[in-house]
């Protein structure tokens, strides 16, 4: 049964119907189940929250008879216990039957990573059919989780992102008509990384890869001529310096005008989620 957090919100119970590499540092995991009947979504960066067992547990533990109070609850659990929750983005919703996409980063999970895993990684990387999560997301297709948003009068799409951006990314390219002007710049650890994007927008597509000595992406986009514009949109995501250091680029250096821009910071270098959530509260 779902249940209700803050409408539009709800959680619903999943579990994993496959799993499939994608790269070096990307893995797409399947969801299914009869609750995602009740999931809707209109946005390509729909933002997710995904609650995820701890080893030898069967399922995430999130005290969900608490109704509205079940944060309160959950906090209050022993590290060891309490449900890992993390932020993603929906790479993909299908219907007939019910399924949804989500991409997962590994970061940490290589042999001689210079960080370790995280827990979200950890279960990514060893997730098989039937592991079972909780999700809170949207039960009304239009929500505030859902940021790419471009004004009607958008002459120009600019984005950047990094690994943990590339699925909405690639799902916002995804979706954009054929009367779309697209820049777009995508930061990778590994040439393997890559994807093929398929959109019927114009789109130029540049990816940067780490490892092979890639140019910062203040660097890329400070040396990129972009097409005559008059109303560009702008979409930053990915690691939160650098999201703040190229919204002061556009901004600041190109002259867009701010309320044009959306910046998202997905994560921020040397703190977990956890302590992220701590700092902003």
């Amino acid at each position: 049964m779902t249940t209700a957090v803050a409408a539009p919100f709800r959680f619903f119970a999943l579990q994993v119907a496959r799993t499939r590499r994608l790269g070096p540092s990307l893995l797409r995991v399947t969801f299914n189940g009869p609750e995602l009947a009740g999931f809707h979504s209109l946005g390509r960066d729909q933002s997710l929250s995904l609650f995820l067992p701890h080893p030898g547990q069967s399922e995430p533990a999130v005290p969900l008879e608490l109704g509205d109070d079940w944060w309160h609850g959950w906090r209050e659990l022993p590290d060891d216990v309490r449900a890992v929750m993390r932020s993603y983005t929906l790479r993909a919703l299908r219907r007939d039957p019910d399924e949804i996409d989500v991409d997962f980063a590994l970061h940490g999970t290589e042999p001689g990573a210079p960080v370790p895993a995280g827990p979200a990684s950890r279960w990514a990387a060893g997730a098989v059919a039937g592991d079972r999560v909780l999700l809170l997301g949207p039960a009304l297709a239009d929500n505030r989780a859902i940021r790419f948003r471009a004004p009607e009068d958008t002459d120009l799409i600019v984005m950047w992102g990094d690994e943990t951006a590339v699925p909405a990314a690639t799902a916002v390219l995804e979706s954009l008509p054929a009367s779309a002007r697209v820049h777009a710049w995508l930061e990778v650890p590994h040439a393997g990384d890559i994807q093929d994007v398929r959109t019927e927008a114009d789109a130029r597509v540049t990816w940067l890869v780490r490892r092979q000595g890639a140019p910062s992406a203040v660097e890329a986009l400070r040396a990129a001529p972009l097409p005559a514009h008059t109303s560009p949109y702008v979409w930053l995501a990915g690691e939160a310096s650098q999201v703040r250091e190229l919204r002061r680029h556009v901004v600041g250096e190109r002259g867009t005008d701010r309320r044009r821009v959306t910046f998202v910071g997905y994560w921020r270098r040397g703190m977990t989620e956890e302590q992220l959530r701590a700092s902003a509260a």
